[in-house]
């Protein structure tokens, strides 16, 4: 059975995983806080089923998730990274939460929108709240930044993705795990049963309950992949609610499996550090198939 993690463990570990880096001497130390943050790598997967219409064939998903403004993620950086997401060329873009590390103190903050409006997406640009999103008193500052951005925020609720045949997928998002209130049952309210279905939700770890509601497939992110691994130890830490999967891809139930991609996001939290857990880009091709 899952196991919440208190806030005191996690940041007693998150100390533990800083004297590990330490140890790791003066050219570990600088690797992991100068150089790994910025080796940026772009995955590419398929998303195929057989409940995609053959409209959407070839249409192409970014995601990116967790940049974490503010701590050691500054505003040329995230330039830098609209600059990379546009030379792409997606069709959607979905933010999967953790904008800014803690909203009420960036001091950037009206540089941002004039940033992520040039993202260029031709269906539509996407995003849900991650915890650092809600914490600081940020829930309405990122509602109102992102809604400026030119982003959709879905907030326990769907929309179809449609296109100009009138064919569509179903996109849903859900409120963050952690500090927001996740309710997967409304967010299937309108969501028609024949349709594929795809979920944002920023805490990986909820998949287990997604996988019950015949949803297809889920992005997440908060993990950061655990941003500080080991060789034969892994991840070191990792937070409450991506315990369970902590990157990368996982098919869960057995009939009719629900598909899960975490990704490692952009910035860093608690130590400015990533070891073996490389800044990470997925993009995403949607394909139509007879066959799951």
């Amino acid at each position: 059975m899952y196991k919440k993690m208190k806030r005191r463990t996690f940041l007693k570990r998150t100390a533990g995983t800083f004297l590990t880096v330490i140890g790791l001497g003066s050219g570990g130390y600088f690797y992991a806080n100068r150089i790994e943050p910025s080796l940026l790598e772009v995955n590419k997967l398929e998303i195929q089923h057989s409940l995609i219409p053959a409209s959407f064939n070839g249409v192409k998903i970014v995601q990116f998730s967790d940049t974490h403004l503010g701590f050691h993620y500054n505003i040329n950086q995230l330039r830098n990274l609209v600059e990379k997401i546009n030379q792409l060329q997606p069709d959607l873009i979905f933010f999967t939460g953790d904008l800014m590390d803690e909203p009420n103190k960036y001091d950037d903050i009206n540089k941002v929108p004039p940033i992520l409006q040039q993202l260029k997406a031709t269906i539509g640009k996407y995003c849900i709240y991650g915890n650092h999103d809600h914490g600081g008193y940020g829930s309405e500052i990122y509602r109102n930044l992102m809604e400026m951005s030119n982003f959709t925020l879905l907030l326990n609720e769907s929309l179809p993705i449609k296109q100009k045949d009138g064919s569509f997928i179903s996109l849903l998002g859900i409120d963050d795990q952690m500090l927001g209130k996740p309710d997967l049952k409304l967010a299937m309210t309108h969501v028609p049963e024949d349709s594929f279905k795809l979920l944002l939700a920023h805490a990986p770890d909820i998949a287990d309950e997604a996988s019950m509601y015949q949803i297809h497939w889920q992005l997440s992110g908060h993990s950061h992949g655990g941003q500080v691994k080991m060789p034969f130890l892994g991840a070191l830490v990792i937070p409450p609610f991506a315990q369970n999967y902590p990157e990368g891809y996982y098919s869960i139930g057995e009939i009719n499996p629900l598909s899960l991609y975490v990704n490692r996001g952009i910035g860093t939290t608690r130590l400015p550090f990533r070891f073996m857990a490389k800044p990470e880009l997925t993009l995403f091709t949607l394909i139509s198939s007879k066959t799951n």
